[in-house]
């Protein structure tokens, strides 16, 4: 039985990661810590059913009370960091579902779990049909090389672009030479119109309420077009991933990015 902490556990996503990891017989929820709602029972707020365990404020506390044997943490860039430090301090495995992350960051993480002899999973996108997208973007990649990401997500997002169309672009780029796409006189008559570019493609956020995650990737060709889209239209289309990962985790030393990696385990 592992025993699992969820880490912004009274957020949107936290909520659904509770009621996920609840249901499935070989984990335990032991602890739960986000910064308001302190002292109340988390099954309540999440099913009103009382489950026993009482959200609080400090992660570190609750490590030593539990003997947890991994974290989930979906909070924000800005927290996320200094709970990993905390997490590794008490070498506990961890998965975190908090985008935002720089590369030189997933770098000092990296040695840092691996010193700590700890697994770290980071995921930009935790649903199966999204890892497929990313996949599949990447294949075609191969025969239509020019390319524009478009993702969109609800207005409450921090952070742009997403962690999955950063991640699509970095899969695509590996499998195409450089091209700087559109005509090379083109103007922007309002700055940003093209998106933001990256290896030569151009990526566009798009924030409203009422959307929860999609992404479409459109390819070009002669006389032809491509599109690979997937649509997350609740957050519990993300939770089959997390738990994987929080199974995964405890056999892995330092950082695995992306859950494509734990599905060919």
């Amino acid at each position: 039985m592992l025993k699992v902490v969820v880490v912004g556990a009274d957020g949107r996503m936290g909520r659904e990661v509770v009621k996920a990891v609840l249901q499935e017989n070989d984990l335990s929820l032991v602890g739960a810590v986000d910064t308001r709602n302190h002292g109340h029972d988390i099954g309540t707020l999440v099913n009103g059913t009382p489950y026993g365990v009482l959200l609080a404020g400090n992660l570190g506390r609750v490590l030593e009370e539990t003997g947890a044997d991994v974290v989930v943490d979906f909070t924000t860039p800005d927290i996320v960091m200094g709970n990993l430090e905390v997490v590794l301090k008490h070498q506990v495995h961890m998965v975190i579902g908090t985008t935002g992350i720089s590369g030189d960051s997933v770098e000092e993480i990296n040695r840092e779990a691996a010193e700590a002899g700890v697994g770290v999973v980071i995921a930009p996108n935790f649903a199966i049909g999204a890892i497929l997208m990313m996949k599949f973007a990447a294949e075609a990649a191969k025969y239509l090389p020019h390319v524009e990401i478009i993702e969109l997500h609800h207005d409450q997002k921090l952070d742009a672009p997403s962690g999955t169309a950063l991640k699509t672009a970095d899969l695509i780029k590996n499998n195409r030479e450089f091209i700087r796409q559109g005509h090379p006189d083109e103007i922007e008559k309002i700055t940003g119109a093209r998106g933001g570019e990256t290896y030569g493609m151009r990526i566009h956020s798009v924030r409203l309420p009422g959307l929860v995650a999609h992404q479409e990737v459109i390819f070009g060709g002669l006389g032809q077009t491509l599109t690979i889209r997937h649509d997350s239209n609740n957050r519990e289309s993300f939770m089959p991933g997390v738990i994987l990962a929080i199974r995964k985790v405890v056999n892995l030393k330092g950082v695995t990015y992306g859950l494509e990696k734990l599905l060919t385990e």
